[in-house]
C-alpha cells in the first residue's frame, strides 16, 4: 500500500511533528496493533502506558502530550485527526453512477446527473434523486420522496410518501422513514386509527444508523435538523423536531411532539416522554427517562431524570441507605433483634 511521508500528513491534518518528518506511513492501527509503518492514535490518558509499548512508528496526539523518544503528530484534536487521517487511507468508493436494469424507477421520477440505482432498488411516482446520489439495493423511495445531491441510501432502508431528504445524508441499512405515528383515540373500549397525513424532513449532512425508525407527522413535518447525527436502533415519533447537530445514540427514543434544541445529547437507552422542549446544549444520561422540559445546557440523568449533581449525590445516599436505616433503629431504640436483623 502506498503511504505518506509524515510531514505530508501533517499538513493535511493541520499538525506539527515531533520526531522524524521523513517517516513513511503505510495505514492507521490501534496502539496494541499498530506496527513500524502505522500511524496509531492516542486521546485518552488512560492508555498512555499502552501508548509507551506501541510498535507504532508515529502516534496521533494532542498538544503537552509526553511520550519521551517517541515520534508524534501533534493535531488540535486527536479524534478529527483520526477521522481525517482515515479518510486519507481509505477513501469512499462511490458507485458506478447508473440506473440498473434490474431497478424499478417510475417514468415519472427524475435521476440526477452521477447518481446511482443499483439493482433491486425502487422509486415511486415522481420521485426525485440529486446528483450524485446513491439509492442502493432493495431500497425503497415512495411516491413523492425528494432526495439531495450527494446522498446514499444503504440496502433495504424504506422512505414512505412525500418525505424529504437533504444533501449529503447517509441512511443505513434497515431504516423506516416516514412511517405512521403511534396515534391512536379511544373509542369505547377500541383504539381508534388517527390518520398520520404529514412527512419527515431531514437537513443536510444528517448521518442515520442502522435499523432506526422515524415516524411521520400527524399533520406536518417530523424534523430532523442539520448536521445532526443518530445512531443505530434509534425511535423518533410523530411531530419530534431535532434541533441542528444533536446526537441520538443507540436506543434512545423522543417521543411524539417533543422539541429538541440544537446539540442536543441523548446517551443510550435514554428517552423523552412526549410534548417536552429539551433546551439548546443539554444533554440526557444513559438510560435516564426525560419527564419533565431541560432547561437549555441542562444535565440530567436517572429514572425519573434530574439534575446530574442531585442525581450523584442522591445515588451516594442511597448506597448508604442500609448503614443509615441501622442507625436510625438504634436512635429510635429499637429491640436488639431487630437491629441485628437490619445487620
Amino acid at each position: 500500500m502506498a503511504g505518506f511521508a509524515l510531514e505530508d500528513l501533517a499538513r493535511r491534518l493541520k499538525g506539527r511533528v515531533l520526531g522524524d518528518p521523513r517517516l513513511q506511513v503505510r495505514g492507521v492501527a490501534p496502539l496494541g496493533a499498530a506496527g513500524p509503518h502505522d500511524l496509531s492514535f492516542l486521546a485518552n490518558r488512560r492508555y498512555l502506558h499502552e501508548a509507551r509499548n506501541s510498535r507504532a512508528g508515529a502516534i496521533l496526539v494532542a498538544e503537552g502530550t509526553d511520550l519521551p523518544g517517541r515520534t508524534l503528530l501533534v493535531v488540535p484534536d486527536p479524534y478529527a485527526g483520526l477521522a481525517a487521517a482515515l479518510d486519507l487511507f481509505h477513501p469512499a468508493e462511490r458507485p458506478r453512477p447508473g440506473v440498473s436494469p434490474r431497478s424499478i424507477v417510475a417514468a415519472s421520477s427524475t435521476v440526477g446527473e452521477g447518481a446511482s440505482v443499483q439493482a433491486g432498488a425502487v422509486l415511486g411516482e415522481r420521485c426525485r434523486l440529486g446528483a450524485r446520489a446513491v439509492v442502493m439495493a432493495g431500497a425503497v423511495l415512495g411516491d413523492d420522496v425528494s432526495v439531495g445531491e450527494d446522498t446514499t441510501i444503504h440496502p433495504n432502508v424504506i422512505i414512505y410518501p412525500r418525505c424529504v431528504l437533504g444533501s449529503r445524508v447517509i441512511v443505513h441499512a434497515g431504516t423506516v422513514i416516514g412511517s405512521d405515528g403511534f396515534g391512536f383515540a379511544r373509542e369505547g373500549e377500541a383504539h381508534r386509527k388517527i390518520p398520520q397525513v404529514g412527512n419527515v424532513v431531514i437537513g443536510d449532512d444528517v448521518e442515520i444508523g442502522a435499523n432506526v425508525a422515524i415516524d411521520r407527522g400527524t399533520f406536518g413535518s417530523t424534523v430532523i435538523g442539520r448536521g445532526t447525527k443518530i445512531d443505530n436502533l434509534v425511535q423518533i415519533g410523530h411531530n419530534v423536531q431535532v434541533g441542528e447537530n444533536s446526537i441520538l445514540v443507540a436506543q434512545a427514543g423522543i417521543s411524539g411532539s417533543t422539541r429538541l434544541g440544537r446539540g442536543v445529547i441523548f446517551a443510550g437507552q435514554s428517552g423523552a416522554a412526549g410534548h417536552l422542549t429539551i433546551g439548546d446544549g443539554a444533554r440526557v444520561g444513559a438510560k435516564s427517562a426525560v419527564v419533565q422540559d431541560v432547561p437549555p445546557g441542562g444535565f440530567v440523568i436517572g429514572h425519573p431524570a434530574i439534575e446530574a449533581g442531585a442525581w450523584r449525590r442522591a445515588a451516594v445516599l442511597f448506597a448508604r441507605l442500609p448503614e443509615l436505616r441501622r442507625r436510625l433503629l438504634r436512635l429510635e431504640g429499637a429491640a436488639p433483634a431487630e437491629a441485628e436483623k437490619e445487620e
